[in-house]
């Protein structure tokens, strides 16, 4: 594993709300070109004490959620407490401990920062480590339901030649 580019994307606190949600579409638009990713991993919502704080950050993520499905790019939503399982044996892991075990797994010189970058990278980190058994998982349950499906249809066709 090996880690590409990782950044931030600021936006002018001056800005009006619907500005600042433009621009970060339109960055977010480069990077899933210039990037190509086959998949995209965020962070599931939690509930923030400020109302207006947790507004801003659902309309963020909405307008992340939305360049992601324009570009055709499946999202994958991780607790905070398993992406910290995950990469520190730990669910209550604090931030520099999240930190450090990016650059350990990694093999970083240095541990990313600011904060906000470690963890969307311990985010990827755990879908990485994740998204193959789920994809398993998610097989295996297709499968069944086809299964499942093709089996009532030979029922229905044994009942049918019984009752004629």
């Amino acid at each position: 594993m090996s880690l590409r580019a990782c950044g931030l994307i600021h936006t002018d606190a001056g800005q009006e709300l619907p500005q600042r949600l433009e621009y970060i579409f339109g960055e977010l638009q480069k990077l899933l070109t210039q990037y190509q990713p086959d998949q995209v991993a965020m962070e599931q919502n939690y509930f923030l004490k400020r109302a207006v704080t947790m507004a801003n950050t659902v309309m963020t993520r909405g307008v992340i959620i939305l360049a992601c499905q324009l570009a055709g790019k499946p999202i994958s939503f991780y607790p905070p407490k398993r992406v910290k399982m995950m990469l520190c044996g730990t669910g209550t892991a604090d931030k520099k401990q999240v930190q450090r075990m990016v650059q350990l797994t990694l093999h970083l010189d240095r541990a990313p920062s600011p904060d906000d970058t470690a963890d969307a990278i311990a985010i990827a980190i755990c879908h990485a480590k994740t998204a193959p058994l789920h994809a398993m998982i998610n097989t295996k349950a297709a499968f069944l339901e086809k299964l499942k499906a093709t089996q009532q249809i030979q029922i229905k066709k044994r009942s049918s030649k019984s009752r004629a």
